[in-house]
């Protein structure tokens, strides 16, 4: 968790630029709070948690009014109950509080420190993982989708989705031709690489799994992966320092389909274009 804090003096420049450009920001969200603390902060601690930079919510300042600084209620109180709302989220969010007195106004800022990776996503108890994890984007808080909840889950579990098992494929499925020049490619770049078995060399390059066919096989050598997965896309992202080999996401067409009820996503290293002849 990255804890950092906003000196008295910086909190006093930082209201006077948030009052000249008159807007909020990817890592700034202003609250009036002069007749007391807002209710709802779940959506804005889940998205600055949920970010690499963390985010300020700047108390004080009233966004309806054209960011006119209108102060504090009480900076007591209204400390106390930004914390009681930290502590309804998962994992609870660590709030660290600056005040300073702008024109005869007392400013507050809680400063909300970004959360590790691996225990992403930051949400609200109250709503749960699914509808109460948000993410910041410019200055708005939105609801996560399924696919990006799921890619944290990926992560954290060490999931690899293209050495999912797809049972009903075998070797005779594939294009020979296309497999070979791809072998072939790597044994080029890699010496050691001939080496290996005929199985190693397939298992190694996440071919087979356990003896049976993988998902990035079929998606990349199988003669027609329609027949398997008929709602796959297979967008291709080229790196041209690394030209034999090409990143590939594999995004479902529609939320499900009929060999995973959980949305497919990984980034894989797969051979290009010319040596796979895709």
């Amino acid at each position: 968790m990255k804890v950092f804090a906003i000196l008295s003096n910086e909190l006093v420049e930082l209201v006077k630029t948030v009052c000249e450009q008159r807007a909020e920001t990817q890592t700034l969200e202003c609250k009036a709070a002069h007749t007391d603390c807002p209710k709802r902060l779940y959506d804005t601690l889940s998205s600055f948690s949920n970010q690499d930079s963390g985010g300020v919510l700047l108390f004080g300042i009233d966004e309806k009014a054209g960011f006119q600084v209108v102060g504090v209620y009480d900076l007591q109180d209204l400390q106390k109950k930004v914390t009681e709302q930290c502590t309804q989220m998962e994992p609870p969010v660590r709030a660290v509080f600056t005040v300073a007195e702008v024109d005869g106004r007392w400013i507050c800022a809680a400063e909300i420190p970004a959360i590790d990776l691996s225990e992403r996503p930051c949400y609200y108890r109250g709503a749960g993982r699914s509808k109460g994890s948000y993410i910041r984007v410019g200055d708005a808080d939105l609801p996560m989708t399924d696919y990006e909840l799921y890619s944290y889950e990926a992560f954290r579990r060490h999931l690899h989705d293209d050495e999912r098992s797809v049972e009903r494929a075998s070797l005779s499925m594939l294009d020979g031709d296309k497999l070979e020049q791809y072998i072939l490619r790597r044994r080029a770049d890699r010496p050691g690489f001939a080496q290996l078995t005929r199985e190693q060399t397939l298992e190694i390059l996440n071919i087979i799994r356990d003896g049976e066919m993988t998902l990035a096989a079929v998606m990349n050598f199988c003669l027609y992966p329609q027949g398997y997965f008929p709602s796959l896309a297979l967008p291709q992202l080229l790196f041209r320092e690394r030209r034999s080999a090409i990143r590939i996401l594999i995004l479902p067409a529609l939320p499900t389909t009929s060999a995973s009820k959980a949305p497919l996503t990984g980034w894989w290293r797969m051979p290009s274009p010319s040596a796979a002849g895709i």
